[in-house]
């Protein structure tokens, strides 16, 4: 597998999605064949594909009936309702997309669909009436498998956890905060799409001790014993309800929110962990009372001068990173999808407002870049 990553000893050239090319470009590897060492993968489909490779190689690492427990939804969700009998999560399982019309409405409007497998809120859509749901349903697979559940109101919070020999430990958790999506009757609701985080969150004692408890709750179903999870959770007016858990750190720019925010070092705990080291000292941090995240997106058209917006939200005090996930000069044709996005903005302050205000600064210099994009044929 090409590395990059700094400390890196030998690259291995594979194919990383074919199971048998992996294990054995990676078995034939002196630490691997006397068992100091450990496949890891950090999105949905690296982290299975590891899982699988450990396995076979007799490697540590989350074994691959705990990565397939959490990413099967319908399943998921079944066992977790369990922990709260008195008041489940109405959801139903569906097999053709021409049926959605007649389950969502057995489930009550709004409802989400999402693939029973899916990952990275990829084919996830909320929808609010009949009409909606039949809309919906020509974005599926005739012949399809999918999870149609209430939509839960309340406030969402990302959870960053990570397991060692069976206990689990809850790193932190931040507040997602979601693009609102219109109604029928001009009003909006929370959408689906995250638009940021942002933390810390205000919890009281008991919410605080039921949301962990969730949590670990969900990740023993599971049998999650070692390394990473990032679990989605809802406060809704019943308590806690699980939305989806992966056995996997969270992407990329919420583990540095978490490195900004408490000096934790995710990917730091995932390989000592794996590999049976003792976990890293956590890193000297700002003294800063909150930490934010915030997406930005890019209408289509051509991303000329965006390297002049990138350099002045740099530049905005309290901001610890901007990060552009296409290249400048890129032709953007559409919004991204599920949790994609194309760039992001981290930052820390003293106060709840100077955060606001300077992430509001930086995500709105790079929008401003919107103004000197050139717009290619075909777009109107």
């Amino acid at each position: 597998m090409p590395s990059d990553r700094e400390g890196a000893e030998r690259r291995v050239r594979t194919d990383w999605r074919d199971h048998r090319h992996l294990v054995g470009a990676v078995g034939r590897m002196e630490a691997v064949r006397h068992g100091r060492a450990a496949v890891f993968g950090f999105d949905a489909a690296g982290a299975l594909a590891a899982a699988r490779a450990n396995e076979e190689l007799g490697l540590p690492g989350t074994p691959t009936a705990a990565v397939t427990a959490l990413m099967d939804k319908a399943a998921l969700r079944a066992r977790s309702n369990a922990l709260h009998p008195a008041r489940p999560v109405s959801f139903a399982r569906c097999g053709r997309a021409d049926a959605l019309p007649f389950v969502t409405t057995l489930i009550g409007y709004p409802c989400v669909i999402k693939p029973r497998a899916g990952a990275d809120g990829e084919g996830v859509r909320l929808v609010r009436d009949e009409a909606e749901a039949r809309a919906a349903a020509h974005g599926y697979p005739e012949v399809t498998d999918l999870l149609v559940e209430e939509y839960l109101e309340g406030p969402e919070l990302t959870v960053e956890a990570h397991s060692r020999a069976g206990h689990h430990r809850i790193l932190g958790w931040a507040r997602r905060l979601n693009t609102p999506a219109p109604t029928a009757s001009g009003g909006t609701v929370p959408g689906l799409t995250a638009s940021g985080h942002a933390l810390p969150v205000a919890l009281d004692p008991r919410s605080a001790e039921a949301v962990r408890a969730l949590v670990r709750a969900v990740l023993d179903l599971a049998r999650h014993r070692d390394g990473p999870s990032h679990t989605g959770v809802v406060l809704t007016p019943s308590g806690p309800r699980l939305l989806g858990s992966h056995a996997r750190p969270g992407p990329e720019e919420f583990a540095g929110l978490l490195r900004l925010a408490h000096g934790i070092d995710v990917l730091g705990l995932a390989l000592a962990t794996g590999l049976g080291l003792p976990e890293p000292v956590r890193v000297t941090r700002p003294r800063t009372a909150h930490a934010g995240l915030r997406y930005v997106d890019f209408p289509p058209g051509r991303l000329d001068g965006v390297r002049a917006a990138l350099a002045a939200a740099r530049a905005v005090p309290g901001v610890a990173r901007v990060q552009l996930e296409i290249p400048p000069g890129a032709l953007v044709r559409r919004a991204p999808t599920g949790a994609r996005h194309h760039a992001y903005v981290l930052a820390a302050a003293p106060t709840a407002d100077s955060l606001a205000r300077a992430l509001d600064r930086a995500a709105g210099l790079l929008r401003a870049a919107d103004r000197r994009v050139r717009q290619p044929d075909g777009f109107a």
